[in-house]
């Protein structure tokens, strides 16, 4: 098994102070929505997409450290017990913490870490998605609480764990085979 894991922090939980205003056909086309805003606070998800079957497997926690990543990967674990799980991940301090090493050591040759180079996380694919995820969910998304806004993200990635798709890199190739000069692979 191999996830392509990254943590999605500062979800923003945010609230409407007024209601939003229908549209009004012949004087308002959209939906009007006033600029104020509640904050109800902060989420973090913590994500990974298995690379071979394209399931997410996700968890979100209202706080970010090593003893969340730390469940994460005992979820995991519950799930495959079985299972080597390789973790394509960036260089963030709480993947390599001295509390992450110690559970580590609990489970010896279960878990083996890519890391990916610095500066450069958006090779990650689960990357992909969470720019998918913000572009279509998130933006613009107005909830009543905390408890509200983790609840539609999982609705979200549990539909979309209904038909898991298999990402695949594209790079159009073939174009630079039909380029004067092209290079040849």
């Amino acid at each position: 098994m191999i996830i392509s894991y990254d943590e999605k922090p500062g979800i923003q939980a945010i609230g409407n102070v007024y209601p939003d205003l229908m549209p009004v056909e012949g004087h308002y086309s959209t939906i009007a929505r006033d600029y104020e805003y509640k904050r109800h606070g902060t989420i973090s998800l913590l994500a990974g997409i298995d690379l071979i079957s394209g399931r997410i497997y996700y968890k979100v926690f209202e706080q970010h450290r090593s003893c969340e990543f730390i469940e994460y990967l005992k979820e995991l674990v519950s799930m495959f017990p079985e299972e080597k799980i390789i973790i394509i991940l960036d260089n963030l301090k709480i993947h390599t913490s001295e509390e992450t090493q110690e559970y580590l050591a609990t489970v010896p040759d279960k878990f083996e870490f890519v890391f990916t180079p610095k500066h450069a996380s958006w090779l990650n694919i689960i990357e992909s998605f969470f720019s998918k995820m913000v572009r279509s969910v998130l933006r613009g998304i107005r909830v009543d609480s905390i408890k509200e806004l983790k609840e539609r993200i999982s609705q979200y990635i549990n539909k979309l764990n209904e038909k898991p798709v298999l990402f695949t890199w594209r790079y159009k190739m073939e174009e630079m085979d039909e380029m004067p000069g092209g290079i040849t692979i």
